[in-house]
């Protein structure tokens, strides 16, 4: 599969125009409330209080007797409220009766009969002098909080702690900022999903990766829908990409009606053969193209459209490695926006080799940090995916090339650590008495070797 364009056909946004398009295109997705178990991870768009005091009576810190003054005690039924010098049994949790006092724990109590041998309460075992005092071992209502007080603010981004905490708080759903949900369509009849392909066919290799991609750009990984490549199933794909429902049980409290989807993404589709339909399937439902091809490579096929209904179709080449870079120079600008986050920052990295020219294209290319230098990696065709599997960032090389030691654009990988900022005048250690100093190698040096 080659990735030359048509001929007479332009590529009308550079990188820069391109990445900046995707993200202006779209406005944010408007908050909205989400039950508790799919929260984690969202930010809050509004506060959320508690509904009840928590707890929301008192309750018992210990096993042992709820009481009601000084002992002995004689024993009431649990639940009943409860007369001076009565006790009755209650557990670690359990509602404290009417009347009770405080809680003495079973460790500090004993069976024994009175002088009527009549069963009553007494202290004992470990008991310390003047147990139980007033209220001790019983946790009070509202001790944590009060019904309607702020637990946690507009902002937050949820962990587990406080998903714990909102369901303590009475909590069914919580208000958050929107996420965009996206949905696959993955195309192409020589694929198959599992096994040693037979010559002809390729390994699936969008349906294992996409998702957790998507996910790790901000948005929400759906449904992955495969069809065959003639036109019928791809028109008919875009129209009716929603999942099914039959999934749900009938008996399941948060039970929804999914949304229909933010973005589709597709895959392969996007040249121009006849076999390739993405930009006809958008015309015919109406939609608009936004970016139809980008001035780099690999990954310059790359469309993205929007539909009447207000989804986006994002098109990515069939490569592997040109769809990822495809993926992150248009995908990552568009979910953020949704997202209610800023556009990805690009920083800078020295370059460890010396690009050629391309006069008019960028080039993405993955690199290792070698010694402090990005070394362009080995196996970064189109259609090859170790060279990225193994990379530090991605480097962004203008059409006019770069030179050695040069600094050049570059941004991190969604899995990866974030660029080390270049070392400034200050960093850099000062030169070496002239009687310590060793000659410089010259001419270009080669970190080819080192990219292992």
């Amino acid at each position: 599969m080659t990735e030359a364009p048509a001929e007479g056909h332009h590529a009308a946004h550079t990188w820069q125009e391109a990445r900046q398009r995707a993200f202006d295109c779209a406005a944010p997705i408007p908050p909205g409330p989400v039950p508790l178990r799919s929260a984690l991870g969202r930010t809050l768009a509004a506060d959320a209080l508690a509904v009840q005091d928590m707890p929301h009576y008192a309750s018992s810190a210990m096993d042992g007797w709820a009481v009601n003054g000084s002992g002995p005690w004689i024993l009431s039924e649990p639940g009943q409220r409860l007369a001076p010098h009565q006790a009755s049994p209650i557990v670690t949790g359990g509602l404290i009766p009417p009347g009770a006092k405080a809680v003495l724990r079973s460790e500090s109590g004993v069976m024994t009969t009175d002088d009527d041998g009549l069963p009553v309460l007494a202290l004992g075992g470990t008991a310390k002098p003047g147990e139980p005092r007033n209220g001790q071992h019983i946790r009070k209502a509202a001790e944590e909080a009060a019904a309607g007080e702020v637990l946690l603010t507009a902002g937050t981004v949820l962990n587990p702690a406080h998903i714990a905490l909102a369901a303590l708080a009475g909590l069914d759903q919580v208000e958050v900022l929107g996420k965009p949900l996206v949905r696959f369509l993955l195309t192409g009849s020589e694929v198959v999903e599992q096994g040693v392909p037979l010559p002809g066919q390729v390994r699936d290799t969008f349906g294992p990766q996409l998702g957790a991609v998507v996910e790790l750009l901000g948005g929400i990984a759906g449904e992955q829908l495969r069809v065959g490549d003639n036109y019928e199933e791809w028109i008919s794909a875009l129209q009716d990409i929603e999942p099914p429902l039959d999934h749900l049980t009938a008996d399941d409290p948060y039970q929804e009606t999914e949304p229909p989807a933010d973005v589709v993404i597709t895959t392969g589709g996007t040249g121009r053969s006849g076999t390739d339909h993405f930009r006809r399937a958008v015309a015919d439902l109406g939609g608009r193209l936004l970016i139809d091809g980008i001035a780099m490579r690999p990954g310059h096929p790359a469309v993205l459209a929007e539909l009447p209904d207000g989804r986006f179709v994002l098109g990515l080449p069939g490569n592997p490695l040109a769809a990822m870079m495809a993926l992150l120079t248009v995908g990552a600008p568009l979910l953020a926006a949704l997202g209610h986050r800023q556009l990805g920052g690009v920083g800078e990295v020295p370059c460890g080799a010396m690009i050629d020219a391309d006069p008019g294209r960028t080039r993405l290319m993955p690199f290792k940090l070698v010694y402090g230098l990005a070394s362009p990696a080995q196996h970064t065709g189109p259609g090859m995916m170790r060279g990225l599997a193994g990379a530090d960032g991605i480097m962004v090389v203008p059409p006019h090339g770069v030179q050695l030691g040069e600094l050049v654009p570059a941004f991190a990988l969604p899995w990866g650590k974030p660029l080390p900022a270049p070392k400034s005048a200050e960093d850099k250690p000062r030169k070496a008495p002239a009687r310590q100093a060793k000659k410089a190698p010259s001419g270009p040096v080669d970190w080819s070797a080192l990219d292992a």
